[in-house]
C-alpha cells in the first residue's frame, strides 16, 4: 500500500513537472520566454525534451511537441475545422528545430517567438515510467501500471506475462490480446477522441506537416522498453503509417509494433507478439 501511494505521489509531481495548464511549471515558464531569452530548466525536464527531440528526428517530425504551436485550432468537443490559413499561419511556427538545447547549462531556448512546445505526446508515457521507477525502488517486481492505455509492465523473475488488449479501431470488441512480461506499450488510434461531419472522421491525432488529422493509420500499437518511447512513438508511427512507421520500428532495439491501416488490415514488426483472438494466433 504504502508503495502504491507512493507511486501516485511521483505522478502528481511529474504532472506538475509537464503541464501546460500550470502557469507556474517550467515548460510553461519557458513558452512565455518563447523569442525572449533561454530558460534554465532542471534536469528532468531538460531530459524529456531531449528525448522529444530525438523520438522528432527519428520520425522526420512525424511526432513534434513544436505543434503546440497550433493549439486551440481544432476542437473535437465544438467540431471546429480551422480554416487554411489559419493552418498555414501557425504551421510557419512548427518546427522542432526552432528550439536550442544547451546542455551544459541546463538551458532551453525556443528562437521563434510564436513557437510553443506541449509534452501532452509523452507526458502521459512520462508519468507512468515514474510511478514504475518507485514502485520497483520499493522491491515490487510483478506490477501494472496503466496510464490509461498508457502502461507499463513487469513480472519480475516469474516468467509469466500480461495479457494486453488490442483494441480494434472500428469495433466495440477488442482486436485481441497480446503477452508482455516487462517494458512499456501505448496505443494511439482515430477512434478515441473524434467527430463527423459530412462523412469524415476528424480525429485529435494531427500530422505536424499539413495541420490535418493524418489519414494513414486507423490506430497504432508500439511496445518498447519505456512508457515514454512507447507513447511518443505511438504517435509517430500512426502518423509515418504502416510502410515508413514499421521500417523505422524493425531499426528500433527493443521497439515492436503493431499498426492498422485506414483499410482496416493489420501490419506488425517482425518480432511483434503473436495477437491472440478467440483462442487461435493471428499475425
Amino acid at each position: 500500500r504504502a508503495a502504491i501511494d507512493a507511486a501516485f505521489t511521483e505522478i502528481e509531481r511529474a504532472e506538475s513537472l509537464l503541464s501546460n495548464w500550470d502557469e507556474e511549471s517550467q515548460i510553461s515558464r519557458l513558452n512565455r520566454s518563447a523569442g525572449v531569452q533561454p530558460v534554465v530548466v532542471g534536469d528532468e525536464l531538460l531530459a524529456v525534451l531531449q528525448r522529444a527531440f530525438e523520438v522528432a528526428e527519428l520520425t522526420n517530425g512525424a511526432f513534434d511537441i513544436s505543434f503546440a504551436s497550433c493549439d486551440g485550432l481544432w476542437s473535437i468537443r465544438d467540431r471546429r475545422i480551422p480554416s487554411d490559413e489559419e493552418l498555414v499561419s501557425c504551421l510557419a511556427h512548427v518546427d522542432y528545430r526552432k528550439v536550442a538545447l544547451d546542455v551544459g547549462r541546463s538551458a532551453v531556448y525556443i528562437t521563434d517567438p510564436r513557437t510553443r512546445l506541449g509534452i501532452a505526446g509523452l507526458a502521459k508515457g512520462y508519468r507512468v515510467d515514474r510511478a514504475a521507477d518507485v514502485l520497483e525502488r520499493r522491491g515490487v517486481s510483478d506490477y501494472l501500471v496503466d496510464g490509461g492505455g498508457d502502461m507499463r509492465v513487469s513480472t519480475g523473475s516469474s516468467g509469466a506475462s500480461w495479457p494486453i488488449k488490442v483494441a480494434h479501431p472500428r469495433r466495440q470488441a477488442p482486436l485481441g490480446t497480446v503477452g508482455v512480461a516487462s517494458g512499456a506499450i501505448a496505443t494511439s488510434g482515430d477512434y478515441q477522441w473524434f467527430f463527423e461531419a459530412e462523412g469524415v472522421r476528424y480525429h485529435h491525432i494531427l500530422d505536424p506537416a499539413t495541420g490535418h488529422p493524418a489519414r494513414r493509420s486507423a490506430s497504432a500499437t508500439v511496445i518498447a522498453p519505456s512508457a515514454v518511447d512507447a507513447d511518443a512513438l505511438a504517435t509517430g508511427l500512426f502518423v509515418m503509417g504502416p510502410q515508413e512507421g514499421l521500417a523505422l520500428a524493425e531499426r528500433l532495439p527493443g521497439v515492436e509494433a503493431l499498426l492498422i491501416a485506414p483499410d482496416l488490415s493489420v501490419h506488425t514488426t517482425s518480432g511483434f507478439p503473436p495477437v491472440v483472438v478467440l483462442g487461435a494466433a493471428s499475425s
